[in-house]
């Protein structure tokens, strides 16, 4: 063993290697793993921040960076399961508000294809187009800055009531999202005054967007057509759809420095490591995110 691996760590981290030792009855090689883990962690991570005060995401970067080094899987698998104890330690001991970690496995470190997003010129010039006069119009313009300013599903958007829209705190409830999830979501400023303007000539009550004709709530493919239309006006690639109006929200709230579990609560997510997919939008995925984490410019 190196004069480095016996050194002391952070009080914490020792206290839980001493927990380990005392009550958890570990043995001696586990215990240097562990210690070796956790090292090793500090050191790949190069943040002044404690381990236990970081990010899902912090987290995610880290493992990539260990992956594209050739670290196996089983190794990761290791690495997670020692920082996942720690961190339930942590958070036991009331030294952090959550473990991080706690259900994420293996799989969710996995390389993904980041979902199509919209650049912010593309989504100016998508705005844009979905000006006009009059109550279809306006639905049609609605309907693209809500699936954009609030991430819905396109099921959700269509199942919309007028009673969802909370006016004394400018939020939507959803209330039929997937997986019996309802949640609610903060209305930019400015989009909640457009509503506002609509639902005067809309109505007070029943679904939120109805057909032109004969009035009946919006389906997917009326959707699908609302969104495709604005885009050919737009003059931009063919291939968006609702859904990519929804990944483009995560994006640009990602870029943002939003926190993922904020973006997952927004998104209606099971949990932060499914927004994870999104990480993409960070600046060099790898060494180069990670060397940027501390250190007082964190948001």
């Amino acid at each position: 063993m190196t004069a480095s691996n016996q050194s002391p760590m952070d009080p914490l981290i020792e206290g839980y290697l001493s927990y380990l030792d005392k009550v958890g009855r570990r043995t001696p090689r586990t215990i240097i793993d562990v210690r070796c883990t956790l090292r090793r962690a500090v050191s790949g991570l190069r943040s002044d921040i404690p381990l236990w005060r970081l990010r899902l995401e912090h987290y995610l970067h880290w493992l990539e960076a260990e992956r594209s080094a050739g670290c196996t899987e089983t190794s990761l698998a290791k690495y997670l399961s020692h920082l996942r104890g720690f961190l339930d330690y942590a958070w036991r001991s009331g030294s952090s508000e959550r473990n991080v970690l706690d259900g994420f496995t293996l799989k969710h470190a996995l390389p993904r294809t980041p979902p199509s997003s919209l650049s912010l010129d593309e989504a100016e010039k998508l705005v844009k187009a979905t000006s006009g006069t009059g109550l279809t119009a306006r639905r049609d313009r609605l309907v693209v800055l809500m699936l954009y300013g609030c991430g819905l599903r396109t099921d959700e958007l269509c199942a919309l009531d007028v009673a969802a829209i909370n006016r004394e705190r400018h939020e939507l409830l959803v209330l039929r999202a997937k997986g019996d999830r309802p949640r609610s979501i903060p209305i930019p400023e400015a989009l909640y005054t457009e509503l506002l303007a609509y639902l005067l000539e809309h109505g007070k009550r029943g679904s939120l967007f109805r057909t032109s004709t004969r009035g009946r709530r919006l389906r997917s493919h009326d959707v699908c057509h609302i969104v495709r239309e604005a885009v050919t006006r737009a003059g931009l690639r063919p291939d968006i759809t609702p859904r990519t109006l929804r990944h483009s929200f995560a994006t640009h709230l990602m870029d943002r420095g939003v926190d993922l579990a904020v973006i997952a609560s927004l998104m209606g997510h099971r949990s932060p490591q499914e927004t994870g997919v999104y990480l993409h939008v960070l600046p060099g995925r790898t060494e180069a995110a990670v060397q940027t984490l501390p250190i007082g410019d964190l948001p």
